[in-house]
């Protein structure tokens, strides 16, 4: 079913739900799942999002759905809830999706990508574009129906211990990330690591590696980063706009009543909303903070940013020949981005760009 049709229909019902919710109440039936988050509860952001997600599916059923969130590691691993949700241990996860890469690099698109589309980008062509009937295709092979569910933003391009100028400087460099990023990066010469959120600080405490990046000023002052890390870069080239999604087990989700479907989607449309506009809200405030205690911001050179962008479609032109599925989607994903960035860079980018000269 397209998007634009399910949510149509689910607006109606939604609508009708919304006037007679005493009838719901008395004739839905009491459903209680369980959300295996990928995200610790110290992350009220992107943890918060879940939690923002069920608390209005409890509201829009009078209690009768119910959804408990469990952070990353109480029931399984963060990196684990793709499987979790597929064979059924737990109905729904929270989760980003570029974190199962490894299993097919088309899950990507999902989420984020190097040189990929921004939020509201990736929200046109999921809503109105292929975006969502391509993702949809593609997990249903492994019984997950997934629903957008927040966006960070742009994201900051991570901490480094020393300044890095040159192509040159990235060679053997050691940084955590991960996904596509990693690959791009590994060509320029960098080492990626894999490494867990609650273990970077003490990694770069220790010179176990030479950088890390992670979401954005408000996450990363509250993981401390700024203690062990004097460069703060930007932007985040490999994550423009990460969105976030919930993943539904489809045999679940096939049961659920139209009515309990119809809220499903717009309580994670709510959460998607409110969680960029608590990022856009709370970032400002944290970059100056963490400006004024010591951080040294610095833009990535131009010549990084472009071998970077080189061996991003270096990665995809190789990644297409190999796998028909990622073509498929790629094709599709690069020309709705080209006509986004004409539009962008004409409107937003401008006004933007002159309103920054009056600062």
């Amino acid at each position: 079913m397209e998007r634009r049709s399910f949510l149509k229909n689910a607006g109606v019902g939604l609508a009708a739900g919304t006037v007679a919710m005493p009838a719901i109440a008395q004739n839905a039936p009491t459903i209680r799942w369980r959300l295996a988050s990928s995200f610790p509860k110290s992350l009220d952001t992107i943890y918060g999002g879940a939690e923002f997600m069920a608390k209005r599916v409890a509201e829009a059923t009078g209690g009768k759905f119910q959804i408990q969130v469990f952070a990353g590691g109480e029931i399984v691993p963060g990196p684990a809830v793709f499987d979790a949700v597929k064979d059924n241990t737990v109905e729904m996860a929270h989760t980003a999706s570029y974190y199962f890469f490894g299993k097919d690099p088309t899950y990507a698109f999902d989420c984020a990508i190097p040189f990929g589309m921004t939020n509201r980008q990736l929200d046109a062509w999921m809503r109105y574009g292929n975006g969502s009937t391509l993702m949809g295709e593609l997990y249903g092979k492994s019984n997950i129906v997934p629903i957008p569910c927040g966006n960070t933003g742009a994201q900051m391009g991570g901490w480094f211990r020393k300044e890095v100028k040159t192509v040159a400087d990235i060679n053997g460099l050691k940084i955590r990330i991960g996904g596509f990023a990693g690959e791009v990066l590994s060509k320029l010469g960098a080492v990626p690591q894999q490494i867990p959120g609650g273990d970077i600080y003490p990694s770069l405490e220790k010179g176990t590696i030479d950088a890390a990046e992670w979401i954005g000023p408000y996450d990363d002052q509250k993981l401390g980063f700024n203690k062990v890390a004097k460069y703060y870069y930007y932007p985040g080239w490999w994550e423009g706009g990460p969105q976030l999604s919930v993943y539904v087990n489809s045999a679940k989700y096939a049961e659920l009543p139209k009515e309990y479907k119809a809220i499903l989607h717009m309580a994670c449309a709510d959460a998607h909303v409110d969680m960029m506009a608590k990022y856009d809200a709370k970032n400002p405030t944290a970059l100056k903070q963490l400006v004024g205690s010591g951080t040294q911001l610095r833009q990535y050179p131009k010549v990084i940013m472009d071998a970077a962008y080189k061996a991003a479609m270096e990665l995809y032109a190789e990644t297409s020949k190999a796998n028909p599925g990622f073509k498929k989607v790629y094709d599709d994903y690069a020309k709705f981005q080209a006509d986004q960035n004409l539009w962008f860079g004409i409107a937003e980018g401008a006004y933007v760009s002159y309103m920054n000269t009056k600062r």
